[in-house]
């Protein structure tokens, strides 16, 4: 079973690292004793858990754009990482349709840039590209989809993470493959699918708006309840991407592409789990109203056989857990209490329900 120990004293590069994803996998970082150099803009949402819970206090913190090639290299080398995660993305499907050029930009000039970091350096050994489970194309199938699925993003944010996994595959292939110039570097992508945890304030997300809504006591407005997402906690993506990038670092040959995702059991209608939020949060009333808006997918799941295969690897929580963890993080917040140590006890507590 991989222990998150094996960071300890190592140099990690995180990109989006004042963002959701990026604050708490900076935490978990830290609380393995690594040496951690985050770069990425400032907090994209006000509050931001980057803020609350005092990240940038931890760790070398660097606000830049990953479009930026030259402040982003100054920033790389300086840092002489091991290990890189590449988090900095525009992450939101109707985001993406106001301002599609910024989308293709950051999401896929943004991976080219990191790739020509790790490529030009010396000391990178493991390098893992986060990107989504809407890079495939979405036949609206009832079965998961598989790593050698076609990867076509409908939406220019799908689209965009797309092109940025062939950008990572042609990059593994031309430069640190057997025989290339890095080959010393293993390279993975890891595809998940949406996260829920506390601290995600993003606008167009049902768990924040769910937040949004109970703390105005206003009832929640839901476009479509009868969507179907591979809902998991934060914690689990984020497990499974320090185990990838660990274990690709001592053996290159494990390096490649890996769905990340929940059980059968926790792929939710978006009515569902607005209903689950519901009973932990006491009081909150919900209602369907469709306000139009751009194409989104009615139904996306993953196949997650080979990571289970590759590394005995398998999810911890079940969404319900999921979500007590989530009202559980934002009382603590509400009531102004220590977020640090809030977050600490989670990831503790989701560690131990693997051992």
């Amino acid at each position: 079973m991989f222990d998150i120990s094996f960071y300890k004293n190592k140099r990690v590069f995180v990109t989006g690292h004042t963002g959701f994803k990026g604050a708490w996998l900076c935490k978990m970082l830290v609380c393995a004793g690594a040496e951690v150099t985050g770069y990425a803009l400032e907090p994209p949402t006000d509050p931001s858990l980057f803020q609350i819970a005092g990240i940038g206090r931890s760790i070398r913190s660097v606000i830049g754009d990953v479009r930026d090639y030259a402040s982003l290299k100054q920033a790389f080398d300086k840092g002489q990482p091991e290990i890189v995660f590449h988090l900095a993305a525009q992450p939101l499907v109707r985001e993406s349709y106001k301002n599609p050029r910024e989308t293709y930009e950051t999401n896929v000039m943004g991976t080219v840039n990191i790739l020509e970091c790790v490529r030009e350096s010396k000391s990178v050994r493991s390098f893992l590209n986060v990107t989504t489970d809407k890079v495939y194309r979405n036949r609206e199938w009832e079965w998961g989809y598989r790593e050698n699925e076609e990867l076509d993003g409908y939406d220019p944010y799908s689209n965009s993470k797309s092109c940025s996994e062939l950008v990572t595959h042609s990059y593994k292939n031309s430069f640190f493959s057997e025989g290339k110039e890095r080959e010393a570097a293993a390279i993975s992508t890891a595809r998940a699918g949406n996260v829920i945890g506390g601290g995600d304030f993003a606008l167009d997300r049902i768990i924040p708006d769910c937040v949004r809504a109970a703390m105005a006591g206003k009832p929640l407005i839901v476009r479509n309840p009868f969507s179907t997402r591979p809902y998991q906690h934060v914690l689990e993506p984020l497990y499974a991407y320090l185990m990838i990038a660990a274990e690709q670092y001592g053996n290159p040959a494990l390096s490649g592409w890996y769905n990340v995702g929940p059980e059968e059991r926790d792929c939710y209608s978006t009515g569902d789990l607005v209903e689950l939020f519901a009973k932990y949060w006491k009081g909150m009333e919900w209602m369907v109203r469709y306000d139009g808006g751009p194409h989104e997918a009615n139904f996306l799941k993953l196949d997650c056989s080979k990571l289970k295969t590759t590394f005995g690897w398998k999810p911890r929580w079940t969404l319900e857990q999921a979500v007590q963890a989530t009202v559980e993080w934002t009382k603590c917040w509400l009531e102004q209490r220590d977020i640090g140590a809030c977050m600490d006890r989670q990831i503790a507590a989701f560690q131990k329900e693997g051992e």
